[in-house]
Parts: C-alpha cells; structure tokens; sequence
C-alpha cells in the first residue's frame, strides 16, 4: 500500500520545488504546530499534531526510516479521520477503506528555505525546526525539540522575607531562558483589589521570588514559559502553593554575617563555606526531638521549614564553593540544588551509601568550569585500591579496628575545578564528614590518612601541583590526633588517639603525608552547639603554599547562638554553624 500511496504523494514531484504562497518558507503566525521528538539516544522519533477535524495524532516512527513512509502513514490516518461516527458492515467499512486510500490527501514536507525533503531522507535528518508539513491543504509548522516544562513545584513551606525558590525540570529548556510570572491571592473582599479577579500579579522576570509581610496569609502562583538560548518558548504551565505564605522568625543568627558577604567577590579572589545542615533524616527522629534538640520548637525541625532558612542563610554569602555535609538526596534534587542554582552555583553530590545523607559540592559557574570528580567511599577504596595496599597491610594487624572501619559509610567527595578567567588556576576541592563517635578517634585517623593519600593522588599526580581546599565536618577538636595529623603533615605511633577505643582496640602507626595545610578559619571556640556539647568540629583547610586568607567572616555571637539555649532554634536551620573566608592566590 505504501508505493500507491507513495505515488498519489508524490504526485506533484514534477511542480516547482518552491511551494505556493503559505506552503514554505516561514510559516504565517497562525499556522498549526507538528511537534516532535528526536533524542539521539532513543531510536524512535515521536511526531504530535491535530487534524483539520480536531482529531489529534500522536505518531513514533523510527529515526532511521525513510522520510516517505512516515508520509504515507500520516496521509493513512488523514484519510480515516474522516467519518468514523456510527456503526457500519463489515463491507461498509472495506468500501470506505479503498474510499480512503484513493482520497488520501497529498502529504508533503517542505525545509525551512522552501524546498521539498526528498522521501528518502530518514525521518531524524528531514524532521528539522521551521520545516512545513503540508497534509492536505492544512499547513503545520515543524517545531522540532521545542521547550517543555517536565516538572514545576513550588516548596511546601513559606516564609515572609525568605526567598521562593521553585523547583524547575525541563526539556530541551534551561531554567536561566525560562520566563517566570509570580501572582498572589487576592484578599477576600474590602481588600482594595479588582472585583473578579481570583489572582493578582505580585512580580514578573523573577526566577526567585520573596514575598512581604503583606503577603501573609496569602498563596502564590507561579506561571513558568519554558524558553531556550534560540529564544525559542514551549507552552506556559501554573502551579499553586499548598497553603499560604507564613510570617518569618525575626532576625536569625545569619543576618549579620550577610553584611560582610553581600556582593561576590572579586576573580581573584574565592569565598568558600563549608557547613554541615543536619540531615532531616537525623533531625526527625524521636531521639533527635527529646533527648538531642528538646530546646528547639518542633516545626524548627521540620525540613520545610530549616529548608526557607538554609537556603536564605546560603545564597546571601555570595559564595564561590559551598561545601555541605548531612544534605539528604531529596533535600539537594527538589530544594538546595534549585534554589542554589538560581543564584549561579552548580551542584555535585555523593551520597553515602547506607545512609539516605551524603555531600554536596557547589561551584560558582561564571568563576569555574568542572575538569573531573573523583569521589570516593573509604571502606570501599581502602580495600580496592593499590595507592592504599601499605595501609591497609597495617591495619589488618588489629583485625577489630579493621572490621570496624570497613563498616563505616563515611565519603569523601573530590572535584577538580578550573578558573574561567584563568585556565591555568585549577583546584583541588575536598569534601568530607568523618565518623562521628566519641571514642572513634582512631577509626577517623585512618579515615584522614585514606582522603590524604586519595587527594595526594588527584592533586600531585592526575594535575601536578595544584592547590587543595579541603573542607568537612571532620569531628575532631583541634586537640585531637586527626587535626595535629592534617596540620602538622605527621601522626606518631604513640599517639593517644589511637587507643581512644580502649587499649583492646589499639592501633598504632606512624603517618605522614606531603601537604602544607592550614586551617583559614583559625581554631574557632565551637562550630557545633548543642545542649550537651560544644566545640570546633568543622574547618576548611587550605594549601598554604599557594593560597592566604583574605578575610574571615565572623562566626554568629554566643549571645545569637543561645538566644533559644542552643542550635538548632527557631533561627538556625543547623545544629552546627556555616565556616567562611574570602581566599585568594598568593
């Protein structure tokens, strides 16, 4: 059936390739949208339009078949478009069948300059954006990829004064091209706005938007047009928030360090954070409510709510690299990710993989480009590995340190980042979180002498000498084994730390390692502030050799961290505090 109906197709073949007015070229603006879908990775195109009839058609053809035969197919479903209503014989309907056939509308397609697509060209090379496919006398415009919205959502939570960040998917779309259209509720009646009107527009071009104190009490809606580079926009689609914006928690501990960080700073220059932000899946946990944090409110635990803080708290450092420790995956894919994003950072992650928490890495993109990651599970590469085959021979002389190092999940997260102003400055940015325990004092100088010898590998022989920030909530005061290890480049075998689990757990070795670290932010009284407990935890270690702190952005008052008793609180979305300082080369 194809060659006849190829030939009743192709019938004009001998017509000037040029069609008649309104059949090639640039489409007139009314003229019907045959949208389709080509991914190279996938072996079938998809083709959607609507029949004169307003019969709509979704067709997937493969990518390699020949132009002519997805024509006849379209020419086919033309035809038995036409009459389908009531019931006929089954000699009735073959009459209409042959009718059909013999009727089919010429389908032709034609390339953006006007020529005819020959019938032998596969459909993923004749299918182009601006090509015009003609069925019949109807005329459709090829859109070919165009933008399309995959997900739009709104967070759960909103606070007055606190940045709405949605959460944006698209297709062959980039939020940064998109088109944002924010409205709020209009107020009941006496409320001063237009009788009628269920939504009023509160802001337009704002891919973020912060609501007042006049909008409390009210929900928002987002209008978002997908849009691309070529300028090119796919059709709009509206979410609402699920309840009504909140009023916000006064001043918080992080206002006042926002006043050092308020514009990003200069080329040479690298603001860099590291933060651990309580993981909700520790947060919300009945231990974590009555014996962990019984100080703090319950809604403050709740990751809707620290969420409006973080993300508030993080995009007014104005940071070049953010590293985070204790980020759940949903937190970083629908909430931090987005919202930092939005304010010009890119995020990595590695997650742990017996927990649902792991690491998260954000670099500013105007300032950076990403040569390579190199992440890493301890356990896993202490074993696999032959750059760590002389350790791993030590330890397996104290076969229950051994075993219990093996069964920590701890990561370390490794990305090589290269200056867009300079591509000859790269760096070496580490993340990690070490064993939390107490007593684990040992397990976390092998941990430590794993991710040194690990970074050693990335950063003196993969890109030969290039600078290391090393950043982490490494649990570990700076009296600690594993601190003296990191700064002085050398652990003893007699040190205390390596009977910190008793002496039936000793483990005793000599360590070095070749890098000259300092911690940028000093040796600040704490970092982490709970009921039970504070002290310096988390630190940003840099290659001294190579970088100098510019400035340190003062950590929050002792008055502003017990204003609630202790961390978290109404106004601190963390039970620990965000390291800054500004860097730069020397």
């Amino acid at each position: 059936m194809w060659r006849r109906l190829r030939s009743a197709l192709w019938s004009l073949r001998g017509s000037p390739a040029v069609p008649p007015p309104g059949g090639g070229g640039r489409p007139p603006a009314a003229m019907e949208r045959a949208v389709v879908r080509c991914v190279p990775s996938e072996p079938k195109l998809s083709l959607r339009f609507v029949l004169p009839d307003g019969s709509a058609r979704h067709m997937q053809r493969d990518q390699a078949e020949p132009l002519g035969r997805a024509l006849a197919r379209i020419a086919t479903n033309a035809a038995k478009g036409h009459g389908k209503a009531g019931k006929k014989s089954k000699k009735a309907r073959a009459e209409d069948d042959a009718e059909a056939e013999v009727a089919a509308p010429a389908v032709r397609l034609f390339s953006r300059d006007g020529a005819a697509v020959a019938e032998e060209v596969p459909n993923a090379a004749a299918w182009q954006d601006g090509a015009v496919l003609h069925i019949g006398a109807a005329r459709y415009r090829v859109e070919r990829n165009p933008p399309a919205l995959t997900d739009l959502r709104l967070p759960r939570s909103l606070l007055a004064g606190f940045p709405v960040c949605p959460k944006v998917s698209a297709e062959f779309a980039a939020p940064q091209h998109c088109q944002f259209r924010w409205f709020r509720e209009q107020r009941p009646a006496g409320g001063g706005d237009a009788a009628g009107e269920a939504w009023v527009e509160a802001a337009a071009d704002e891919r973020v938007f912060t609501p007042s104190n006049a909008l409390v009490g009210l929900r928002l809606k987002l209008r978002c047009t997908p849009g691309d580079e070529a300028q090119r926009y796919g059709p709009a689609r509206e979410v609402e928030s699920s309840g009504p914006v909140e009023a916000g928690p006064g001043a918080c501990t992080f206002d006042a360090r926002h006043l050092y960080t308020k514009k990003v700073c200069g080329q040479g220059s690298i603001r860099a954070v590291s933060y651990n932000i309580l993981a909700d899946t520790y947060a919300q946990t009945e231990f974590s409510r009555t014996v962990l944090y019984p100080y703090c409110a319950p809604y403050a635990l709740e990751i809707d709510y620290r969420q409006n803080l973080l993300k508030k708290e993080l995009a007014g450092y104005s940071a070049d690299l953010i590293c985070l420790q204790e980020v759940d995956k949903s937190v970083f894919v629908d909430s931090l990710a987005p919202a930092l994003d939005a304010f010009g950072l890119e995020g990595l992650f590695k997650i742990k993989e017996k927990q649902h928490e792991g690491l998260a890495t954000f670099y500013r993109r105007d300032k950076f480009s990403l040569l390579s990651q190199h992440d890493i599970a301890f356990s896993e590469a202490l074993v696999s590995e032959p750059l760590h085959k002389e350790l791993c021979d030590q330890l397996a002389k104290y076969p229950l340190v051994q075993e219990k190092v093996l069964q920590r999940s701890s990561v370390l997260q490794v990305s090589v980042l290269q200056s867009t102003a300079d591509p000859s400055r790269k760096l070496c940015v580490a993340n990690t979180h070490l064993y939390w325990h107490p007593k684990g004092g040992n397990i976390r100088l092998i941990q430590i002498a794993v991710a040194l010898s690990h970074i050693k590998h990335v950063a003196h022989e993969l890109y030969p000498s290039i600078p290391v920030i090393f950043c982490g909530d490494f649990n570990s005061t700076p009296s600690s084994g594993t601190y003296s290890f990191i700064s002085s480049g050398v652990i003893a075998e007699d040190h205390e730390d390596w009977v910190s689990s008793g002496e039936e757990e000793r483990c005793s070795m000599s360590l070095t390692h070749p890098f000259k670290l300092l911690s940028a932010c000093g040796e600040p009284a704490y970092t982490n502030y709970v009921g039970g407990f504070h002290g310096c935890l988390d630190y940003i270690f840099i290659d001294k050799n190579v970088l100098e702190v510019e400035q340190v952005i003062p950590l929050p008052s002792h008055e502003e961290v017990t204003t609630h008793q202790a961390l978290p609180s109404v106004s601190h979305p963390s039970d620990h505090i965000a390291l800054i300082c500004d860097l730069k080369w020397k």
